[in-house]
């Protein structure tokens, strides 16, 4: 189906440096895993770390476990490693809560730190969580904070006195688009405005370097490429100049003494003051094997293979682009280019339900939009050749045209 020499792209598999974590995770014979920007996989560290923590931590040590086994510093410890992984120094990053939590937290902390400007602004097309945690700083203040949106393209023109902060994703969530982070950030500084970065399509998937950017805040999720498992906690990073700012969640474990019961709120030294309620031990334990993982990875190394899987992606689909009317959305330039690839169709619900029921299992964006990811971690390149072929065969037999794809499920 495609000029690409397929027998000299599958032998890469053999000699390609991140292919010795596959063996890392846990994933089923036969199954061709195209969804990890959305869920990663599962480590299989995890499943003897979370045993440990639940039988071992949790029911012999009980309440003692706190430092027994170092439940308390868990967030601090993971946020070091985290930290470590996207550019940013020792005490910048916490893990902790969710991300519309951790966006809240930077919109408010921001807008503490330009107590003179009301505006927070970020893209139409963004994460909607992030707007609409935007929406709910606007319609808590009362109208004296306003959410903005614009179009992507108008983003640098719509920067001005009145803006405290700019909420923007690295990596679109749909195209895979990068984002020159420091480029933005430095014309943002110039008009005064603060940057927070989502690096939830980021953080394991490309080269982050938030330091070097001279980035303000950023948050991410532990979720996805990370694959701290689901609904695995998120993380806030605030460069040191800002640890001072005010975080309205002020909750008990973001007290500077939390243990002392004292009747009135003084913040945390550092980054511990962007800590809210008791930390979610069990779901560090599990990120934290997902993130030590990254920690034995050369991030280039994954960066350039994730180039090249969505290069042979790319180029196989084009023909089917070309016969069966798929849009490519994702930036061909590498430079521009996340680790995924998003391709437009009419039907694009009915082929991906069809492709999940011949075990190649991506997702789809509504309204059209199907996406693949890839994480060179533990994907190979048979494993696109396989996917794509399958592809071919719905189009070209129309399997995807069934009664039962179309009926929509609750999650896509």
């Amino acid at each position: 189906m495609s000029s690409v020499d397929l027998t000299k792209i599958a032998a890469r598999d053999a000699e390609d440096p991140p292919a010795q974590f596959r063996e890392q995770f846990q994933l089923r014979d036969g199954l061709i895993y195209l969804d990890g920007n959305s869920l990663g996989a599962l480590p299989k560290a995890s499943i003897t770390r979370m045993a440990h923590a639940v039988t071992g931590e949790w029911g012999e040590g009980l309440i003692t476990s706190w430092l027994g086994a170092e439940w308390v510093s868990a967030p601090r410890r993971v946020g070091d490693k985290i930290g470590a992984l996207i550019g940013a120094k020792p005490g910048e990053v916490i893990a902790a809560d969710s991300t519309s939590i951790n966006i809240f937290k930077a919109l408010a902390a921001a807008l503490s730190l330009r107590p003179d400007r009301g505006v927070i602004l970020s893209e139409s097309t963004n994460f909607p969580t992030d707007v609409y945690m935007m929406q709910g700083l606007e319609a808590f203040s009362g109208g004296r904070i306003k959410s903005v949106t614009v179009a992507p393209e108008a983003i640098m023109e719509a920067l001005d006195e009145t803006v405290a902060a700019l909420l923007l994703t690295q990596v679109h969530y749909k195209s895979g688009l990068v984002r020159d982070m420091a480029e933005i950030t430095r014309r943002a500084h110039e008009m005064g405005v603060l940057v927070i970065w989502d690096l939830s399509h980021s953080a394991g998937a490309i080269e982050v370097d938030l330091n070097a950017a001279d980035a303000d805040f950023a948050i991410g999720c532990g979720y996805k490429f990370l694959n701290g498992g689901p609904g695995a906690p998120a993380y806030i990073y605030v460069a040191e100049r800002h640890q001072s700012a005010v975080q309205p969640l002020s909750g008990w474990f973001g007290h500077a003494r939390p243990f002392a019961f004292e009747e009135e709120y003084t913040p945390a030294p550092g980054i511990e003051r962007f800590l809210c309620g008791t930390p979610q031990v069990l779901g560090l334990a599990a990120l934290e094997c997902g993130v030590d993982i990254f920690g034995r990875a050369d991030m280039a190394e994954v960066r350039r293979k994730s180039l090249q899987l969505s290069t042979v992606f790319m180029e196989m689909m084009d023909e089917l682009c070309a016969e069966f009317g798929f849009s490519l959305i994702s930036p061909r330039d590498p430079a521009l280019r996340g680790s995924q690839i998003a391709y437009t169709h009419p039907y694009g619900y009915e082929i991906m339900q069809a492709l999940k029921e011949r075990d190649v299992i991506g997702d789809f964006r509504a309204p059209d939009v199907l996406r693949f990811g890839l994480t060179p971690l533990y994907l190979r390149f048979q494993d696109i050749i396989d996917a794509v072929e399958r592809l071919s065969d719905i189009c070209k037999t129309k399997a995807w045209d069934k009664p039962h794809y179309r009926e929509r499920a609750q999650v896509t």
